[in-house]
C-alpha cells in the first residue's frame, strides 16, 4: 500500500503515532542531558487541512477532529495535545496539522537535536523551508534507511529514532527488519518508535513473529483498530517500539483502549498493547 503522510494528515494513525511520541519525548526530558532525534521518513512538517491531499480522503475528520471536539480527552494525550495548542493547530476545525517533525520540535529544549530524512524532493524542500532558521535541526534529502547507517550512533548517546514508512514497496516489512537490526546493532541503547499500517493482519504478523523471534531485547508492541479487519481497506496500525520508557506499555494499554472507542469506525475497534520480547 501506499501511504504518503499528506493524504492521511492527523488520522487515527496520526493520533496514534504522535500521542506515543510526545509521551517518549517527555520520558527523554526527565534528564537534563540533550538527546537525539531521527525521524526517517519525515514527510513535509506540516500539513494544509484545505488542501488537496487533505481534502481528497478527509480522514482528519474520524481522527484528530474528533478529539478535539471531546470534552475531556484522556490524560496521556496532554503533551500532544499541548503541542498542538502551542502550533495552532487545535479547534473545532483545524485548518492545518504537524507531522512529527514539528511536534517534536515543539516538545524538545534547547540543546536537543534533531534530523529530518526525507526522500520525496517536494517534501524535502518544504520541511528545508520550515526549519531553515533552526540551527538545533538539520534536514536531509535521503533515503531514511541509509540514515540510520550514516547518523547512528548519535554523539548524544541517548535519544529516539522514529521510523515511519510510506509502505509504498512490497518488501517493506522486510527492509523495516534489516534496517533495524543494523540500527540496533550500532546504537542498542537508543528508543526506536516504528509504525506500520494493518490491513493484512498476516503481512504485519509475520513482521511481529520475526521480531519475536530475532529482535532486540525490551521490544513492545501496540496496535489500535478503528473497525474489524477489512482487507481491502487499513484497519487499524500498530507501532513496535524499542526500549521504551517503563511505564509506557500501561499508559500505552489504557490510552489506546480509550482512542478506540473514541475513534471506532465500525464493529470491531479494540486495541492490544504487548511485549514481544520484555
Amino acid at each position: 500500500m501506499n501511504y504518503r503522510h499528506a493524504y492521511h494528515a492527523g488520522n487515527f494513525a496520526d493520533v496514534m503515532k504522535h500521542s506515543a511520541l510526545a509521551l517518549v519525548i517527555e520520558h527523554m526530558k526527565q534528564k537534563e542531558k540533550p538527546f537525539f532525534l531521527l525521524d526517517t521518513h519525515a514527510g513535509t512538517g506540516l500539513t494544509d487541512l484545505h488542501g488537496e491531499e487533505a481534502q481528497k480522503t478527509g480522514e482528519f475528520h474520524d481522527g484528530i477532529a474528533r478529539i478535539m471536539a471531546d470534552a475531556s480527552p484522556h490524560p496521556a494525550l496532554a503533551p500532544y495535545l499541548a503541542a498542538l495548542a502551542r502550533l495552532g493547530c487545535i479547534g473545532p476545525s483545524p485548518s492545518s496539522y504537524p507531522g512529527s517533525p514539528l511536534i517534536a520540535r515543539e516538545l524538545a529544549r534547547d540543546g536537543d537535536r534533531f534530523a529530518f530524512c526525507e526522500l520525496h524532493p517536494d517534501d524535502a524542500a518544504s520541511l528545508k523551508a520550515l526549519f531553515s532558521r533552526d540551527p538545533q535541526v538539520s534536514v536531509h534529502e535521503m533515503n531514511g534507511y541509509t540514515a540510520l547507517r550514516a547518523m547512528l550512533p548519535p554523539k548524544e548517546r541517548r535519544g529516539l529514532v522514529l521510523i515511519d514508512p510510506p509502505f509504498e514497496a512490497r518488501n517493506e516489512f522486510d527492509v523495516l527488519l534489516e534496517g533495524l537490526d543494523d540500527a540496533t546493532a550500532r546504537w542498542a541503547t537508543g528508543t526506536y518508535l516504528i509504525w506500520y499500517p494493518i490491513k493484512d493482519p498476516s503481512v504485519s504478523g509475520a513482521f511481529l513473529d520475526a521480531l519475536e523471534r530475532s529482535g532486540p531485547a525490551k521490544t513492545l508492541m501496540a496496535e489500535l483498530y478503528i473497525r474489524a479487519v477489512d482487507p481491502a481497506r487499513m484497519s487499524g496500525c500498530g507501532l513496535v517500539i524499542v526500549n521504551p520508557p517503563w511505564t509506557l506499555k500501561d499508559t500505552l494499554a489504557d490510552l489506546y483502549g480509550w482512542l478506540a472507542e473514541r475513534l471506532a469506525q465500525g464493529p470491531g475497534a479494540r486495541a492490544r498493547v504487548e511485549w514481544l520480547k520484555s
